[in-house]
C-alpha cells in the first residue's frame, strides 16, 4: 500500500512528493531511517551489553569497543542525519524528495554497512570498512545536488557538517585498521554533529518556540537571529576544530569556555522556559543545553580535571542524541499529518534519555558505583529508544493523515 493520498498534496507550496510505486516506508526518506534508526540503537546496545557480558562475540577483529563507538557515531546517528536531510532538504528547495526505489537502494545501502561491520571477523575488515564507507558520500551526493539544483547556497554549510562526517568515517576506519584508537575520527565525528545542531538548532529551536508564544497569544518572543548568533556559531566551531587538532591544554580549554559561556547565553535568548507546557518544544531546548555543557566538559578535559570519555559522552549522548531524538518525534508527527503535542509515552522517552546523558558522563566519579551506573546508563537508552519505537513504528510505517 502507498501513501497515494499526500502524493499529490502540498502544504506550504512544498510537494510532497510520494513514491506510487513503494511501500509507505519509502515514501519519505524520515520514515524508513527513522524506524531504523531507533531499533539499531536498541540493537546495538543490546549487543554491547552482551559483549560486556561475554554472552557475546562479535567483531572481534575490528574490535567490540571500536564498534560499539563506530555504531553509536555512523550507524544508528547516520540513520538520524539521513531521515532528517532527506525531509529538510526539500523542505529548503522546494524540489520533489528522494522516495520510491531510490530510497530503497539507499537504506540498503545502510544495512549493508550495519552488517558487513558486524559480520567482519567473516567477510574481513576491509571489505567491511569498504562497504560501511559508501552510505555517507552517497547521502552527501544526493544532498549537494538536490541543494545546488535548487540554488540553495546558504543551506551548504549544514552540507559541509556532512562532508566532515564522511571524512570522520573514513579517518576512524584508517585508526582502526592501523592499529590506532580512533580518537581523532571519533572527535571529528562529533564535532561535525555539533556543529550542524549549532547551525540548525539556531534556525528550528527558535522558530518552533516562537510559533508556540504566538499561540498562546503572547508576544515575548526569542531574540530574532543577529550577529551575536553568527559570533556564537563560529566561536562554537573554532573549539571543536581546537579540540580535534590540537587536543588538550590551555588553549582548548580557553576557547571552549568562551564557547559554553556564548552558547549558554544563545540559549537563554531563546526563552525555553516558556514553553514548558509543550515538552515537544522544551526538549530541543533541553537537548542545546547540552552544548555549553559539552564544551564546559572538553575545556576542563583539556586540562586535565574531567575524564575527556565522560566529555564525549556530554556530547554524543547529552546533545547529539538526545536532539536527534526530540527532532525525531516532532518530524515523525509533524509529518504523518499527527497533533504537535508530545504524549506521556514520548515525555517519558526523552525523560530516560536525559537520565542517560547524565548518567553515563558522571560514572567516572564515583568509581565504587561505575558499572551500577554504566547498567543504568544502558537501561535508560534502552527504555528511551524502546518507548519511541513503540509509539512511533506505526506512525512511520502507515499512510500520512489527512490535516
Amino acid at each position: 500500500m502507498t501513501d497515494l493520498s499526500s502524493q499529490r498534496s502540498r502544504r506550504g507550496g512544498i510537494p510532497r512528493g510520494l513514491s506510487p510505486t513503494a511501500p509507505v516506508i519509502f515514501s519519505y526518506g524520515f520514515r524508513p531511517f527513522f524506524l531504523s534508526a531507533g531499533l539499531w540503537a536498541i540493537a546495538t546496545m543490546l549487543l554491547w551489553i552482551g559483549s560486556l557480558a561475554g554472552v557475546v562475540e562479535m567483531a572481534d577483529s575490528y574490535g567490540a569497543v571500536h564498534w560499539h563507538a563506530h555504531e553509536m557515531l555512523f550507524g544508528y546517528a547516520s540513520a538520524v542525519l539521513a531521515g532528517f536531510l532527506l525531509t529538510a532538504v526539500p523542505n529548503w528547495t522546494g524540489r520533489l524528495p528522494v522516495s520510491g526505489w531510490p530510497l530503497v537502494f539507499l537504506f540498503l545501502v545502510w544495512i549493508a554497512g550495519r552488517l558487513a561491520l558486524l559480520l567482519s571477523d567473516y567477510v574481513g575488515d576491509l571489505t567491511a570498512v569498504l562497504v560501511d564507507s559508501v552510505f555517507l558520500p552517497l547521502l552527501l551526493f544526493i544532498c549537494v545536488r538536490e541543494v545546488i539544483a535548487g540554488r540553495k547556497w546558504k543551506d551548504l554549510k549544514v552540507i559541509g557538517g556532512l562532508l566532515a562526517l564522511s571524512a570522520a568515517n573514513t579517518l576512524f576506519h584508517l585508526e582502526v585498521i592501523t592499529g590506532q584508537h580512533p580518537a581523532l575520527g571519533i572527535k571529528l565525528a562529533l564535532s561535525a554533529y555539533i556543529a550542524m545542531i549549532l547551525v540548525v538548532g539556531g534556525r528550528i529551536i527558535p522558530s518552533f518556540t516562537r510559533n508556540w508564544i504566538n499561540k498562546t497569544g503572547r508576544t515575548d518572543f526569542p531574540t530574532p537571529y543577529d550577529r551575536f548568533d553568527t559570533a556564537a556559531i563560529l566561536c562554537g566551531v573554532a573549539a571543536l576544530a581546537a579540540w580535534v587538532v590540537v587536543g588538550d591544554g590551555s588553549f582548548v580549554a580557553v576557547i571552549a569556555g568562551l564557547a559554553a559561556v556564548m552558547h549558554a547565553a544563545r540559549l537563554v535568548r531563546w526563552r525555553g522556559w516558556t514553553t514548558t507546557a509543550e515538552m515537544l518544544v522544551t526538549i530541543l531546548h533541553v537537548a542545546y543545553l547540552f552544548v555549553p555543557m559539552g564544551f564546559l566538559a572538553i575545556g576542563l578535559a583539556a586540562l586535565g580535571l574531567f575524564d575527556e570519555t565522560s566529555a564525549i559522552h556530554v556530547l554524543s549522548v547529552g546533545t547529539v542524541t538526545t536532539m536527534m531524538l526530540a527532532v525525531m518525534t516532532r518530524a515523525s508527527r509533524g509529518h504523518t499529518g499527527r497533533v504537535l503535542t508530545a504524549s506521556g509515552t514520548t515525555v517519558a522517552s526523552y525523560a530516560a534519555m536525559v537520565l542517560c546523558a547524565i548518567l553515563r558522563p558522571s560514572a567516572p566519579l564515583f568509581p565504587e558505583h561505575l558499572n551500577a551506573i554504566y547498567a543504568l546508563a544502558g537501561l535508560a537508552w534502552l527504555l528511551s529508544f524502546g518507548l519511541f519505537v513503540m509509539e512511533y513504528a506505526p506512525m512511520l510505517t502507515r499512510v500520512r493523515r489527512k490535516l
